[in-house]
Formats: C-alpha cells, sequence, structure tokens
C-alpha cells in the first residue's frame, strides 16, 4: 500500500486550522506547518515567492479580507511520490467557497456567495510544508460577479463538479500499482501530445486521443476557454483553437507530477511556451514567447482517462504580451479603489 499517511494527515490539520483562522491569526496556522525555508508557486499577480511572511500578506490575508467565512470545497484530495524530483507532494483541488464581502485584486465585491476554482500543491518534508503551488482561477470569479475580460469563450465555464464517481478524496492508502497504472496512461498521453508539437500536426484525428481517453471524457478547463464534454466536441471547442491559434510550441516539463489509486496531477512552472498565431481565446497574432502555467488533474477509468480538470495562469500568459486584464479590468469597473 502507499504510504502517504503523515503528509496526508499533517496537510488535512493544516487546512482544519486554515478553515477556522482570521485574517489576524492566518500567520500564527501557517508557521506551525510551514517550514522557514518556503517556495511559493502562485498565479499572476502572486507569482513566485520565497518568503513565508510574504505569502501570507500577500495571498492568503487579502483572501480571507474578502472573501467572508471560507470554507474548503475539496473534491481531489492525494498524495505521491514525485516522480520527477523524489520529494512526497499532497494535492487538494475544488473550491473556495464564502462570501464576497469586499474587492479583491480590483474586482467589486457582490456580497453574495463565491466559488473560487483552485489546485494547491504542497510539499512535505521532515513535517513540514516546504514548497506550496497555488492555482487561481481569478477569470471564474469575475464570471460570476458579471464581468468577462475576453471574447466569447469556445467551451463553457460553470462551478465544476468533482469526479463523475464521488470517489476523489483519497484519505485512505491506496495500491501502488494502480498510481503506476495511471502515470503509464499519464506519460503515454503527454508522449503523444508532445509528438504533435514537434510535427506540428495540429488537426490530429480522433484516433490520437481514442488511444488514451474515453469517448465521453470530460474537460474541465479555466474560464476563458471553458469545459468541453466527449472527443469531438473537446476537439473542437479546445484542442483545434488551442493547437491552430498558438505556434512555436515547447513543452517545459514538471515542477510535480504524480499519482494516486486513480488519480494523476501535475504542474509546470512554466509547462510551456508558445506564441499566439491568432484566434486563440478570440485574440489576435503575436510575436511575443509567452509562458503557460498550467495545472491538470486526471481520472482514469480502466485502461483510459476520463475526465480533466485543468487550470492555466491565463492572466500571467496574458501580461507578458502586454495586456494586464486585473489592472484593466479595475480601472474600468472599480475605478475608485
Amino acid at each position: 500500500m502507499s504510504n502517504f499517511q503523515q503528509e496526508k494527515s499533517l496537510v488535512i490539520k493544516y487546512f482544519d486550522e486554515l478553515e477556522q483562522a482570521s485574517v489576524d491569526t492566518l500567520s500564527q496556522v501557517q508557521q506551525r506547518y510551514i517550514n522557514d525555508e518556503y517556495e511559493f508557486f502562485g498565479v499572476y499577480p502572486f507569482n513566485k515567492i520565497n518568503n513565508l511572511s510574504d505569502v501570507t500578506q500577500q495571498v492568503w490575508q487579502p483572501l480571507y479580507h474578502s472573501f467572508s467565512n471560507i470554507q474548503r470545497r475539496q473534491d481531489v484530495f492525494m498524495a505521491g511520490k514525485n516522480e520527477v524530483s523524489g520529494e512526497n507532494w499532497v494535492m487538494s483541488m475544488g473550491h473556495f467557497m464564502g462570501l464576497f464581502d469586499n474587492d479583491w485584486l480590483g474586482i467589486p465585491a457582490n456580497r453574495k456567495v463565491a466559488m473560487v476554482r483552485y489546485a494547491e500543491f504542497n510539499c512535505v518534508e521532515n513535517g513540514k510544508i516546504t514548497k506550496t503551488g497555488l492555482w487561481l482561477d481569478i477569470i471564474g470569479l469575475m464570471h460570476q460577479v458579471g464581468i468577462n475580460p475576453l471574447p466569447p469563450q469556445t467551451g463553457a465555464s460553470f462551478v465544476y463538479p468533482g469526479p463523475r464517481h464521488h470517489n476523489g478524496l483519497l484519505f485512505d492508502e491506496h495500491e501502488p500499482a494502480q498510481a503506476e497504472k495511471t502515470l503509464t496512461v499519464l506519460n503515454t498521453m503527454i508522449e503523444d501530445l508532445s509528438k504533435l508539437n514537434q510535427t506540428a500536426n495540429d488537426r490530429a484525428g480522433p484516433e490520437v486521443m481514442e488511444k488514451n481517453w474515453h469517448n465521453d471524457m470530460v474537460w474541465y478547463g479555466p474560464a476563458g476557454i471553458g469545459a468541453t464534454y466527449t472527443i469531438g466536441r473537446y476537439q473542437e471547442q479546445h484542442m483545434y483553437p488551442f493547437r491552430e491559434g498558438l505556434h512555436d510550441k515547447v513543452f517545459n516539463g514538471h515542477v510535480c507530477r504524480f499519482a494516486e489509486g486513480n488519480f494523476a496531477c501535475f504542474f509546470g512552472w512554466p509547462n510551456l511556451s508558445n506564441k499566439a498565431k491568432g484566434g486563440f481565446l478570440g485574440l489576435p497574432s503575436g510575436d511575443v514567447r509567452a509562458d503557460m502555467r498550467v495545472v491538470d488533474v486526471y481520472y482514469r477509468e480502466g485502461d483510459k482517462l476520463l475526465e480533466n480538470w485543468v487550470l492555466i495562469d491565463i492572466p500571467y500568459w496574458l501580461k507578458q504580451q502586454g495586456v494586464d486584464i486585473l489592472e484593466r479590468t479595475a480601472n474600468i469597473v472599480n475605478p475608485k479603489r
């Protein structure tokens, strides 16, 4: 059986104390669970931070100030050995639910319940968290308050559900053989995508995906792109627009990649770099090579992948090309911030 129960227990206790914390007590909670030497990987505008005090002040305290009565609504919880560099990591994915009572990142509060989609990776070493990767779907929150900073999306964004079979909370131990099987399917799929990048085959037929995906697969993409259902609609509504709208695509590898049971996950810093050919996100072309920071969480059923939750730091990708959608949104809809 897999033996990540100590790491899971530590992170569960950390999450429980975070949920009970206030803006004033967050620092004490995090100091109990996070190592002094600490790396934080966050979406724009947070980015890379190497100091716990700064993470608390810049990330968590503003979040707790803006959203009252925060709950962590987990859909997937898992742990495993990072096959990139060998540490043990714990991943949690779902939504932060709270009352949007105060403006956040220039987005005006509406005093209504809000769901902030997240994926959080925590590396645990010697009984402390030493690294964190935190992705938040900021554009998804904008949609909830009636703001759309991008042209119409190809898919559909909504409050995404967890796994179809409600089995994503892996609090108990699981057979290592199942994780190995999941990683084999995942890595085969990654190799196939890399080959498409190398050959510039941007309109591959369904047979490429049918090797590793169920026909009724679901891809839950970031707001701005949206979710798609079935291989055919995935290719129409995301794969082809993505591949044909971007060029000079280079895969940069992952910081963390692991599996437990029928689930797998990874994030990169960045995963991918590319240039906009025109059309992706409904936007024009550009000659700037921009990095994409991406999280993927997968659910395998049998010998193929059934569901995939994806977060892309789209605001950061756009920022590199001269468009700051957070600043632009704030100036338009919240000029008195």
